[in-house]
C-alpha cells in the first residue's frame, strides 16, 4: 500500500540545521494529522515549532480543496533536505580560520487521505503491457 502526497506544503529555507530536523519528520511520518500536531505541540525543540506551521499549513492547503476532516488526513510525506550554507570565517590563534557553516533546510510535509489507498501494480516481465 502506498500512500501518495495529495495536500503539500513546504517552508524552504529554514534558518535551522537538517540534522535537528531529520528525527522530528521522522516521529510525525504515517501518523493522522491531528495527532502529529499533538505530538509536535509538546516537544521542547525548536524545530518542532517551525514543523508545526508547515504541517498546519499542508492542513489549511486540504481544508481549501475542500476536505470537511483535516485531521483525519494522514502525514504520507515529512521530508527534510539541506537548502544553501552561509560560509563564515572565524579566526583562530597563529593567522588560521575556521570555515562555520550557517546551514539552512527545506521542510516538506504532504498528507493524503487514507481511504484513498493505492495498491502497487504489479508488472509482469518487462514492464510493458500488451495490447
Amino acid at each position: 500500500m502506498i500512500l501518495t502526497p495529495d495536500y503539500r506544503a513546504t517552508h524552504r529555507f529554514a534558518r535551522i540545521s537538517v540534522r535537528k530536523v531529520r528525527p522530528l519528520l521522522d516521529l510525525i511520518r504515517g501518523h493522522y494529522a491531528d495527532d502529529a500536531l499533538d505530538v509536535l505541540k509538546y516537544m521542547p525543540h525548536r524545530g518542532a515549532r517551525l514543523i508545526e506551521q508547515v504541517l498546519k499549513s499542508a492542513m489549511a492547503n486540504a481544508e481549501d480543496r475542500g476536505i470537511r476532516n483535516v485531521g483525519d488526513l494522514v502525514v504520507a510525506d515529512a521530508r527534510g533536505d539541506g537548502g544553501p550554507m552561509f560560509k563564515r570565517l572565524m579566526p583562530r590563534a597563529r593567522g588560521m580560520a575556521y570555515l562555520i557553516r550557517r546551514r539552512s533546510a527545506h521542510i516538506a510535509i504532504g498528507l493524503a487521505d487514507p481511504s484513498k489507498l493505492t495498491q502497487p501494480q504489479a508488472q509482469g516481465g518487462n514492464g510493458q503491457s500488451k495490447a
